[in-house]
């Protein structure tokens, strides 16, 4: 490199030459130190993430997400394989009993009705109730079944009253959709104009036909001990039984028809002991929640956000017939400002 002095003289300075090698050591020391931080900045994020997403994250949870949840289990380990989840599938209120009556440890809890969280478990036991989905009820049945080529939605009730058909629905003081299996038949009565229908079905259905929760009359169809039950659209789909969907009007399916639903009354055992509760009809809507003091929170956290994320545990729901809330919901802006931030932008507030 040359540089013309005050003489006008031609030179090849050392100078430039120093500089060039000092500019280029420069460039070279930087990105490798921008190397050397990207790589422990990878390396502490990546520690931080196995140390919190390992040992055991207990999942209690309603019956009728039994097969959506093992598949959401089963991604989940697949990206955190430090972490056991273990779930126990029940009646949702039978779930939220073992948080706040017998003391079980338990990281998140999910219902099948929103209102079981708010009724028992808040503000005691947990502090957030996320609705994410949706559902419906319907009549389900096999092919070996009584009457399985006659049944339809304007003749099931006629059906189930006849003296050689056994059907059965979950119990109401464990399991939401006991509850409801009760109100769709109250609501029946109204819409097709039946005096007393809703005592007529009950006398055909012996004591004994009514299980804790709704998914234990799936195998009592399926081995041909029971020819009907109630069940849950999602939980049809995902078992392939045969079904009769029923009239918006009282499938509780549909939020436009929450007033017509709000006739239907069913009382059911209370929180607390001997303490009995009515609750009135409306649309189903699952909730989750984590728990107050759960064994581990980090990895509760993270499984929530991945539950509520709309192309992981919403996307399983999804193709599992049940469908999600996209985003989820929280009631208030409160309960909002509660949530983990991973989870705060998979939620909007709406009532």
């Amino acid at each position: 490199m040359y540089f013309q002095n005050r003489k006008g003289v031609r030179t090849l300075t050392v100078i430039g030459t120093a500089l060039v090698f000092v500019l280029s050591s420069a460039l070279v020391f930087g990105a490798g130190a921008q190397e050397e931080e990207a790589v422990s900045t990878e390396t502490t994020e990546s520690t931080e993430s196995s140390a919190v997403l390992e040992g055991v994250l207990t999942i209690f949870h309603a019956g009728s997400l039994s097969v959506p949840f093992d598949k959401m289990e089963e991604n989940f380990e697949a990206m955190h394989p430090d972490l056991d989840v273990q779930r126990e599938a029940a009646g949702s209120t039978a779930s939220a009993r073992k948080i706040s009556e017998v003391g079980k440890p338990a990281d998140i809890m999910a219902s099948a009705d929103y209102n079981i969280i708010d009724k028992i478990l808040i503000p005691e036991f947990a502090e957030l109730n996320i609705r994410f989905a949706t559902n419906q009820l319907v009549l389900c049945y096999t092919d070996s079944s009584r009457y399985a080529d006659e049944v339809n939605e304007d003749n099931w009730y006629q059906i189930l009253q006849r003296e050689d058909v056994v059907w059965g629905h979950s119990d109401p003081n464990l399991d939401p959709c006991g509850y409801r299996s009760l109100m769709v038949m109250q609501l029946a009565e109204d819409y097709y104009g039946v005096d007393n229908l809703y005592d007529k079905l009950l006398a055909n259905r012996p004591d004994e036909n009514v299980r804790s929760k709704s998914v234990d009359l799936i195998s009592l169809m399926q081995s041909g001990n029971m020819d009907y039950a109630w069940e849950y659209l999602s939980v049809a789909v995902q078992h392939d039984l045969n079904y009769i969907e029923l009239p918006d009007q009282i499938n509780l399916g549909n939020y436009q028809y929450d007033d017509n639903y709000n006739d239907a009354v069913v009382e059911v055992t209370g929180k607390e002991p001997g303490e009995m509760m009515e609750l009135r009809g409306k649309s189903v809507t699952y909730g989750i929640t984590l728990v107050k003091d759960a064994p581990n929170p980090e990895a509760a956290k993270a499984f929530l956000a991945y539950v509520l994320d709309p192309e992981g545990g919403l996307e399983i729901l999804e193709n599992m017939g049940q469908p999600p809330f996209i985003p989820a919901r929280v009631p208030t802006e409160t309960m909002y400002n509660k949530l983990p931030e991973q989870v705060k932008p998979l939620v909007e507030v709406k009532n």
